[in-house]
Order: structure tokens, then C-alpha cells, then sequence
């Protein structure tokens, strides 16, 4: 009699928005960034343990510096895993590259459990909407083409859809149909996944899942017209991948976490 072993599930957390600064008191509408990010590791360790790989989706750093993506760099090493780092608008593009380099968190392209990741440069240098230029769409379809039998889950920093918080409407992502347009050609796309709205965010279209994940710092008031936060704890989103293309994914907070929330100010 022979017997089969299942196929190891790949455990993958996607943490977004840290907006860290190189001032380790720096705060973002009162909230401490490194703190908040702290809680969040401590809560991804005591409620999932270790994942197999970690994708950090944009605004890494609030200030753009180098410490900042240091710091980044060394809260991670509490992972015994890979990362890998994605620009969004806050982000200083050639520190954010500079440094991730010298944490292997530069990979484009990660072929793992028996799927690929495919991470997107969304950010456009001194504005906050998002775009994808010819480069960074020719490098989603060579990899969508390259692959075409491995599911695939495509992160970017902006986003491609419509939410429902009016004051973000005109700041995600400009050329959206070029992207779709493309994503709609391959099939083995399951997984798109982004950051910048600071909220949980679950939508299905076609047979690809978009999903956004709550920021390790500060909220935005899901539903709201002009800018405003909430006071919801920071948050990250996990995922348990098959090699077959189904997945689960949750969204967890860290609730033990304390801080004293500016909710008057009218933006970040």
C-alpha cells in the first residue's frame, strides 16, 4: 500500500502602511508607528506563529529615509522568512530599493509553494494616486505568460477598484482598465491584493479576489466622504495558500494594543 502526503500549505502575511519614520517617537496622528507595528508582530506570532513569506504592500516609511526601511528590515527579523517590499506613494523609491536589497526583500518575482507572487510598483514619484507604467505592465504579462499553469497572486500599493470612502476615489490606481484588461487574459490570477486604503477590503470579480488589509498604524473610517480615521485597532492579513490555487484568508488586529487616536485632523 503507498500513501500520499499532502501538499504543504504556504503561509503567507501581508503587512501594509507601517509609515515609519527614522525618529523612533514618530507618530502618525498620535500613534506611534513603530509601537503599532510591534503590536502587530507580537500578534501575528502569538495568533498564526511563523509564516513562510512576507509581503509588505506600500508606505513603508512616512519620512522616506533609510532608517526607517532599516527599521523595517529589523523588526522583520522576528519572521524566519523572506519578505519582500513594494513601493506606495509615501516612499522614497531609491532608499525603500537600497535597502530592501540588502534583505533580499528586492524580489519582483517569487515562485513559492507551488505558486508566483508577482509584486507591482504602483507609486508615481511626488503624487499620491497610483499608476502602472508600460514597464511594470509588460513585466505582469511576461510573468503571467512565463507561467501559465502557476496560480497567481499579484500585489500592488494602490487601488484598481472603486471603495466606498469618497475622498479616496480619485487617489488609486489612474490606469486601472489597462490592468484589468490585462488580468482578465490569465486565468491562473487568483489573488489581487493591495494596500493605501488603511480598511478591510473583500470583493470578488470574475474568479479573482481583491482584497486590502487594515494598516499596522492608523485606520481610515470605512464608508466616509471626506478624510477621517477610526479607531480601530492596526491590523494585517494572513493567508494559507494550495498548491492548487484555493486559499483562506483573515484579516486579525492586534486589540491589546493602546493609543490615543487624533480623530480631528483632516489628513495624514
Amino acid at each position: 500500500m503507498t500513501s500520499t502526503e499532502a501538499t504543504p500549505t504556504l503561509r503567507v502575511l501581508q503587512l501594509t502602511d507601517p509609515h515609519l519614520m527614522a525618529a523612533d517617537d514618530g507618530a502618525l496622528l498620535g500613534v506611534n508607528t513603530r509601537d503599532s507595528l510591534d503590536a502587530v508582530i507580537a500578534e501575528v506570532l502569538k495568533t498564526h506563529g511563523q509564516p513562510d513569506l512576507v509581503l509588505v504592500t506600500g508606505d513603508l516609511a512616512q519620512d522616506g529615509s533609510e532608517e526607517a526601511y532599516r527599521v523595517l528590515g529589523e523588526r522583520l527579523g522576528a519572521f524566519d522568512c523572506g519578505s519582500a517590499w513594494i513601493a506606495g506613494n509615501h516612499d522614497q523609491v531609491a532608499s525603500l530599493k537600497t535597502v530592501a536589497a540588502g534583505y533580499g526583500a528586492d524580489r519582483r518575482h517569487v515562485m513559492q509553494g507551488g505558486w508566483q507572487f508577482i509584486l507591482l510598483d504602483s507609486s508615481v514619484p511626488g503624487k499620491v494616486h497610483g499608476e502602472l507604467s508600460e514597464s511594470e505592465l509588460g513585466f505582469l504579462e511576461d510573468m503571467l505568460e512565463q507561467h501559465p499553469d502557476v496560480p497567481a497572486f499579484v500585489s500592488l500599493h494602490h487601488h484598481p477598484v472603486d471603495i466606498d470612502t469618497d475622498w479616496m476615489t480619485d487617489i488609486g490606481l489612474r490606469n486601472r482598465d489597462e490592468f484589468w484588461q490585462l488580468i482578465d487574459r490569465f486565468p491562473q490570477v487568483k489573488i489581487v491584493l493591495w494596500g493605501h486604503i488603511h480598511q478591510t477590503f473583500e470583493q470578488q470579480r470574475n474568479d479573482v479576489h481583491l482584497l486590502a488589509t487594515p494598516s499596522t498604524c492608523i485606520q481610515f473610517t470605512s464608508g466616509s466622504r471626506k478624510f477621517s480615521v477610526d479607531d480601530l485597532a492596526p491590523g494585517y492579513r494572513w493567508f494559507e495558500l494550495q498548491a492548487s490555487g484555493d486559499f483562506t484568508t483573515e484579516v486579525c488586529r492586534a486589540r491589546s494594543f493602546e493609543f490615543e487616536l487624533d480623530q480631528n485632523s483632516t489628513g495624514y
